[in-house]
């Protein structure tokens, strides 16, 4: 299947203002062609990650390890990661190399390959947990850890994000607190979640 929208380029992931990504990639739409399947979702639900202030993130004091230098690559690829031991997690690393900002994708409105999503979480396709969460999503999409470190503007890349001329307005885009950073110290507090308001596939609260 052709692409439905243009591809986003390497600049697109360049800007040092995460929570900037993180906003604008709402409407968005991540797209994955694995073992042949082409799946696409909208991307209802963000948060943003910044090292190295961000206690919340990976990067956080400039931490580096094998898991994590990814984030320090040049913006425009995959930085996928296991949570708990079982749950894989699709970030974007963004800004210039060094940076290690990422934008994690935590909901899908489910687009194209519906079915193969639905086979790969083993549930019916209308049931809207098949890409709720980024855990869930993560399967659905067929992305996995050994994906990590893929470039997401590569033509020959089997994830990317697209543009289909998705235009929010405002009042549809809510912000609250990110998820499950409670031990983040200050930076708990900080409203770096961003989601369509009212969508069913959003995972937290869907209410502003």
């Amino acid at each position: 299947m052709k692409p439905k929208g243009k591809r986003l380029p390497a600049s697109y992931y360049a800007s040092h203002d995460v929570t900037y990504l993180a906003k604008d990639l709402l409407g968005k739409f991540l797209c994955t062609r694995i073992n042949g399947q082409y799946c696409s979702g909208q991307i209802v639900e963000t948060e943003a990650y910044r090292g190295p202030d961000d206690r919340a993130a990976h990067s956080y004091n400039n931490r580096r390890t094998p898991r994590t230098e990814v984030m320090y690559w040049q913006g425009g690829v995959a930085y996928i990661y296991v949570c708990y031991g079982m749950h894989h997690l699709m970030n974007v690393v963004t800004a210039p190399e060094d940076s290690a900002h990422a934008v994690l994708i935590r909901a899908l409105d489910p687009a194209d390959g519906i079915e193969f999503m639905a086979a790969r979480r083993k549930m019916d396709p209308k049931d809207t947990r098949l890409t709720k969460g980024p855990g869930a999503l993560s399967v659905a999409m067929g992305l996995r850890s050994n994906l990590t470190g893929m470039s997401l503007f590569k033509s020959s890349s089997p994830i990317w994000i697209e543009d289909r001329g998705i235009r929010l307005k405002e009042e549809a885009i809510c912000i609250s607190k990110r998820i499950g950073v409670e031990g983040a110290g200050e930076a708990a507090s900080w409203l770096w979640r961003y989601f369509v308001k009212g969508n069913r596939y959003v995972s937290g609260k869907r209410t502003c």
